[in-house]
């Protein structure tokens, strides 16, 4: 990892200040990315002397166009952005509003447009680079149905990073675009959704920030197109999908 720089959008907290912190002991250059002053400047006081805070907004556009120029000002290029900041919701789906449609697609869909939109043509220019979208297990199998408007925007990333792969793949081969789909994260995450919602930290088989963060470094040494942060993932999909079958 050493002279790899690295941003991390929703770095002030959770995965992301987890694997900020990771990188920076591991020799990256860090960009963090997030609202929050106080403890995104914390968060890069932890992560070593080569990590730096970018107060922004993720959601709006001009503010990622900004954060690209800070980093590459910086260090002088950017190798990978990790679009990981979002926000859950507690609320069912015949309950939602539209403020609550357009909160979750705005938080979760539209950073990582922007994010991967506007770092992508600095990765052209270099004919290499690496996005990484966080998103959900949710993003695979929509089985919390307080999570609704949430499960659906990361289903919505995830399409959105297949066909970005897609299309990038064919006129630049050197640039890859990642999936990272953890379960359920020990954070405030829940306490923090729109509506309020259980904390995170109590739920059953969660996983720490930590070792999410561990999964996601591995990612940026592996350059994997999608993967699931915990063991037996992929069979809890499928098996997800066998009994709508036979519950028709």
């Amino acid at each position: 990892m050493d002279n790899k720089v690295v941003v991390i959008t929703g770095a002030s907290s959770g995965i992301g200040a987890a694997l900020a912190e990771l990188l920076g002991r591991r020799g990256a250059s860090l960009g963090l990315v997030a609202r929050r002053a106080d403890a995104l400047r914390a968060a890069a006081a932890r992560s070593g002397d080569s990590a730096f805070a970018i107060v922004a907004d993720v959601t709006r556009r001009d503010d990622i166009h900004r954060a690209v120029e800070h980093a590459i000002g910086r260090f002088g290029h950017i190798d990978v952005w990790v679009n990981n900041a979002g926000q859950g919701i507690t609320r069912s789906p015949s309950q939602l509003t539209d403020e609550d449609v357009d909160e979750m697609m705005r938080i979760n869909v539209k950073s990582v447009l922007y994010g991967t939109q506007e770092v992508l043509p600095h990765f052209q220019s270099r004919g290499a680079g690496h996005v990484i979208n966080v998103s959900s297990m949710l993003g695979r199998v929509p089985f919390a149905t307080f999570r609704s408007a949430y499960s659906a925007s990361k289903h919505y990333v995830n399409a959105l990073t297949a066909m970005f792969r897609d299309e990038i793949r064919e006129t630049h081969p050197g640039i890859q675009i990642s999936l990272v789909s953890p379960g359920v994260v020990k954070t405030e995450f829940g306490l923090n959704a729109r509506h309020g919602g259980p904390d995170s930290r109590q739920l059953p088989g969660g996983q720490s920030p930590e070792e999410v963060a561990a999964v996601i470094a591995g990612v940026i040494e592996s350059r994997l197109p999608d993967v699931y942060t915990f063991a037996g993932a992929h069979e809890r999909v499928a098996d997800y999908y066998a009994s709508i079958g036979t519950n028709a």
